[in-house]
């Protein structure tokens, strides 16, 4: 985290970030699946020690994904809003995002902005480049805490922030959803993701293959 000084504010700028806010005992859920899957066929008498996740790689490599429906966990994602603008474009998923119109970031004297990765990996050979956009968001604290100052309500005053500025949005979707996230925002199935996406999708797909087996394995990132 890294606070700058300008105008009337103390920004902060942090790194993007995620949450898996759920245990996710993959044993279990490969458990839970097969027998909801077993239910269709009627072999419940079929399990066995080992045999879910033989069943659940099945199903996976079939596409019969409706199973995977009946597991879901949910992700608490530290971002800009630009990408979880993204994110709310799930239909299938809910959510629960920090508002600026209730939020009243004046009562802290500050807001907080996620620094763009490809403005950070340029800092050393093109500062212009970051220091504009320093500058471009301490431009629009000032101007935020100006209009809080003068009267204006948090949801007036956030017309000046800017994309940049920190959310915290929660993500719960079932596995399916989860795979269709990360086939869009990780693997890039429709067109290469938006890289501020890619910052937290890859890790969080990497983390989730370790927790859930089976599941996931068939989405390889580059």
């Amino acid at each position: 985290m890294v606070r700058v000084m300008g105008g009337k504010g103390k920004m902060k700028i942090i790194n993007a970030g995620f949450e898996i806010m759920d245990p996710l005992n993959g044993e279990k859920i490969l458990r839970k699946i097969e027998r909801v899957a077993r239910v269709c066929y009627k072999s419940e008498d079929k399990i066995t020690t080992g045999s879910a996740e033989k069943m659940v790689r099945a199903l996976v490599k079939r596409g019969h994904e409706a199973m995977l429906e009946h597991f879901s966990f949910s992700v608490k994602f530290t971002v800009d809003r630009g990408v979880s603008h993204e994110l709310v474009r799930h239909r299938i998923a809910s959510f629960a995002q920090e508002s600026t119109r209730y939020c009243n970031y004046g009562h802290e004297g500050e807001i907080s902005v996620i620094e763009p990765f490809y403005f950070k990996e340029c800092r050393d050979k093109e500062p212009w480049k970051y220091n504009a956009w320093v500058e471009a968001c301490c431009k629009a604290e000032d101007r935020y805490l100006c209009l809080l100052e003068w009267g204006a309500s948090p949801q007036e005053a956030r017309a000046v922030l800017p994309n940049s500025l920190k959310t915290e949005i929660v993500v719960t979707a079932n596995l399916r959803e989860w795979r269709n996230i990360f086939k869009l925002r990780a693997v890039g199935v429709t067109g290469k993701p938006h890289p501020q996406m890619l910052e937290v999708m890859v890790p969080l797909l990497e983390e989730v293959k370790k927790q859930i087996p089976v599941v996931f394995d068939d989405l390889v990132t580059e």
